[in-house]
């Protein structure tokens, strides 16, 4: 059972809430719902998917930028410890 309840918002957050809600699809009260239920930890499957998501946009965003210089790492403690795992 839905129970109604007002909130003030300043003009950017309601904007904001709007811009997101089209983008999805859905009315800004369905995302207002949704990021409670996220907030509160109520929609876990929501964080994973969001989680997935950002990583597979991310995945390879890098890749032929000749301007990136690789980072020399010698050996470190998690190297470290790989090595003794593996040779166990």
């Amino acid at each position: 059972m839905k129970r109604r309840t007002n909130i003030y918002l300043e003009a950017d957050q309601a904007a904001a809430l709007d811009d997101a809600a089209a983008a999805r699809g859905i009315s800004r009260a369905e995302l207002i719902r949704q990021l409670i239920d996220r907030g509160i930890g109520v929609d876990a499957a929501a964080d994973l998917e969001a989680d997935l998501a950002a990583i597979d946009a991310a995945f390879g965003v890098l890749s032929g930028d000749d301007d990136i210089e690789p980072i020399p790492r010698g050996a470190d403690d998690r190297s470290r410890y790989l090595e003794r795992l593996a040779s166990r």
